[in-house]
């Protein structure tokens, strides 16, 4: 993938088809790295799954025989010097604290480090994919305030008003850019 939005997006879609009903996606950059965790309270994965589950030929999916989202961000944040890890905690073995965590590294001052992308238009799609599904977005930046949304406060704010509705999602996406790009006075 060319952009690590779309890794993100990605990743965020395999959580909510593990039945996560709270997905959290947090940048952090500092000077030279970026970290991108996901992490989902979704039914979570057997160790012998989460072992496999860089290999593009494993996939738990029926539709094709390869699953190359995880690898293919392994191998961008690798070529960077950085690193991808994988935890997870199968609903079986903890039925009261289950989900997955996939977390990767990325140096942002080598020169084959992937553009991050449109970021609002990621979030803003999850949440119109899959508006019964909560997300936390967090994203800091050195120098800048984080740039934060909760739908789980939306919820609290919208009451019985899908967030799938048009009028929602427009908010939703100003909100997120003007976070990223704040007017001036």
């Amino acid at each position: 993938m060319k952009e690590l939005s779309l890794n993100l997006l990605d990743i965020a879609e395999n959580s909510v088809k593990a039945g996560a009903t709270l997905t959290e996606l947090l940048l952090t950059e500092t000077a030279d790295t970026l970290v991108m965790a996901v992490r989902d309270n979704g039914c979570g994965m057997t160790d012998e799954t989460v072992c496999r589950v860089t290999d593009p030929f494993y996939t738990t999916r029926t539709t094709r025989p390869v699953g190359l989202g995880l690898p293919l961000l392994r191998m961008a944040a690798e070529q960077t010097g950085g690193t991808l890890a994988v935890e997870s905690r199968h609903a079986d073995a903890h039925p009261e604290d289950h989900g997955t965590e996939v977390t990767a590294v990325f140096h942002t001052d080598h020169i084959d480090c992937p553009p991050l992308g449109d970021l609002v238009a990621t979030v803003t799609t999850l949440i119109q994919g899959h508006p019964d599904t909560d997300f936390l977005f967090r994203h800091s930046r050195p120098g800048a305030e984080p740039v934060e949304l909760d739908t789980r406060q939306l919820r609290q704010i919208l009451g019985e008003i899908s967030l799938a509705e048009f009028e929602v999602l427009q908010w939703i996406s100003g909100y997120l850019r003007e976070q990223y790009d704040p007017p001036t006075a």
